[in-house]
């Protein structure tokens, strides 16, 4: 039997969706995060699991998970980040709730009250920032569910570079005016909720709100085509479009 540490070495020189592909290395890389919790206004406590690179100070990146809730997968991603030079906070807006079943998570998805949501994005925007080991350069990045509050963080606690995969981008133009940052979309031609209609009025509303046109790629693929433990998985569109989030996260926050 391999000790953690010696898996963790192994998976060093793997590229991300081995992985994430792999529950043993993905639950390894997971538990290199560390977690941190705060309070909401009322007292509550909330969760995040962060993780910081070798060098610091360092730009930041707040993640949020898909609907299955905080796992291993995005705990993963967030280590993901810190080996690429970045302080990563993975929050918890499910309250410690994991899915794994469709019938949870989407139990967990419509148990989310908004306005906690956002003042729990808001809190740890604002721990994150005031991290002594962070530089002022922030970005917010999602998938599905959390795609959406990605954008959402971005409009509440204004960052410097959002990236959504295949997330809820409806917006009006007035509510777009407060983002300070550019955006990047990843989406899914046979995706039939994040559809093109959706993509479409968010340029142009965008556009409206006198912002940069967003970075939108499109993929031949279909909703959480970037999840290697799903049905729906496209290796070559998912590491295409995490070497497009990577590279804009470092235009937009390594400068």
């Amino acid at each position: 039997m391999y000790a953690r540490r010696d898996i963790v070495k192994g998976a060093a020189s793997l590229p991300l969706a081995a992985i994430l592909a792999d529950p043993i290395l993905a639950h390894a890389a997971a538990s290199n995060t560390e977690e941190v919790t705060l309070k909401l206004s009322d007292g509550r406590p909330i969760t995040a699991s962060a993780i910081f690179p070798e060098v610091t100070p360092a730009p930041s990146v707040v993640l949020v998970h898909e609907w299955w809730g905080l796992n291993d997968q995005i705990k993963a991603v967030a280590a993901e980040f810190a080996r690429a030079g970045y302080v990563a906070v993975a929050v918890d807006l499910y309250q410690g709730n994991v899915a794994s079943t469709a019938e949870d998570a989407g139990t967990y998805m419509k148990a989310v009250v908004p306005d906690d949501a956002t003042e729990t994005l808001k809190s740890w925007v604002s721990w994150t920032r005031n991290h002594a080991k962070t530089t002022e350069k922030l970005g917010t990045i999602g998938w599905c569910f959390g795609g959406g509050w990605a954008l959402n963080a971005a409009l509440a606690a204004p960052v410097e570079a959002t990236v959504v995969y295949y997330g809820n981008v409806a917006k009006k133009a007035d509510t777009l005016k407060a983002l300070e940052g550019p955006v990047m979309g990843h989406f899914a031609t046979m995706d039939n909720w994040i559809n093109k209609e959706m993509v479409d009025g968010f340029i142009e509303q965008m556009k409206l709100a006198g912002q940069p046109a967003p970075e939108v790629f499109w993929y031949e693929a279909n909703h959480a085509f970037a999840n290697p433990s799903g049905g729906r998985y496209d290796k070559e569109d998912a590491q295409l479009a995490w070497k497009r989030s990577l590279e804009f996260f470092k235009a937009n926050l390594m400068g």
